[in-house]
């Protein structure tokens, strides 16, 4: 199964604002989601929120991050302009349509 779309846009901001590349950023993101015991596939808006606000602070601080701090800051206040479809909206006939593409 696909990674979410709040996993993708937060690893892209990642990216964008630190010094880490793609696998770096994915892997940041991953451990931060791993120590608040959720799945870069199904977390939503609302607790990449807290996890960007309170464990992903820390996992960039370990990385050698400067302004730690203040990049998630601003990924936070992103995310929370973020508008994403809900998952449980898709009907079990459209996902079983797409996985037999």
């Amino acid at each position: 199964m696909a990674d979410s779309v709040v996993f993708n846009f937060v690893c892209e901001r990642i990216e964008g604002l630190t010094t880490l590349d793609r696998l770096e950023s994915r892997g940041t993101v991953r451990s931060a989601l791993k120590t608040a015991v959720l799945e870069a596939r199904t977390v939503t808006a609302d607790q990449m929120g807290v996890v960007v606000k309170r464990v992903l602070v820390s996992e960039l601080v370990n990385r050698g991050i400067d302004r730690a701090e203040a990049h998630c800051l601003t990924i936070e206040q992103q995310l929370a302009t973020l508008v994403v479809g809900s998952p449980s909206s898709e009907t079990p006939q459209a996902v079983f349509e797409r996985l037999g593409r």
